[in-house]
């Protein structure tokens, strides 16, 4: 299946797999609620991002760069800020699921503390004389013993499974971060 997906694109002399991206004009790679806003500071269309990030996720840990064809010319000054976005756009990305992760290992770490308590609390009460002569006392007791399970697993849980995907995205926007940008320049044989 995959050598079917890496055939769909074509490639560069030295191998490259090429994401190939063609739009009229540059204003075309941007969201439009900010079309005021400077290069530097607008976020790219959320279509363009996908496109890149699926196909980076297609074709796996093949080398890549992404191509830019567009109808008119530009400056070189908005090429170099074209491939600035890029790179700060998915630089951004990158902390933010950094940020999860940070955020996800804080409550692992809470959920296992609040778990040994727990756990300490209802290893004592089981323990103690009250549950052989109280059934509202050994209810309490696994009811504690319960939840301090609960709370150990999802520490573990996050430890073991969940940041993962996490650190998945991040070295996927690492890559298109660092990711070749060029731009090629075809002039339309229709009139719009």
């Amino acid at each position: 299946m995959k050598k079917e997906i890496i055939e769909r694109y074509e490639r560069t002399a030295a191998g490259e797999i090429i994401i190939d991206i063609s739009t009229q004009k540059i204003e075309d790679l941007y969201d439009n609620f900010d079309r005021l806003s400077h290069f530097l500071k607008k976020d790219l269309n959320q279509g363009l991002v996908e496109y890149i990030i699926e196909s980076v996720r297609e074709i796996e840990g093949e080398k890549f760069i992404i191509q830019f064809n567009l109808e008119t010319d530009i400056e070189h000054d908005s090429i170099s800020r074209v491939k600035n976005s890029i790179n700060n756009f998915f630089i951004y990305l990158q902390d933010v699921e950094s940020r999860k992760i940070k955020e996800m290992m804080r409550t692992s770490i809470i959920f296992l503390v609040l778990g040994l308590v727990i756990a300490t609390i209802s290893v004592l009460i089981n323990q103690s004389e009250l549950v052989k002569t109280s059934i509202a006392t050994a209810v309490i007791a696994e009811g504690l013993t319960v939840a301090a399970w609960v709370s150990l697993w999802e520490s573990l849980a996050t430890f073991l499974i969940k940041w993962m995907p996490h650190k998945k995205m991040i070295l996927l926007y690492r890559r298109i971060a660092n990711a070749k940008v060029i731009f090629n320049f075809h002039k339309s044989n229709y009139n719009s």
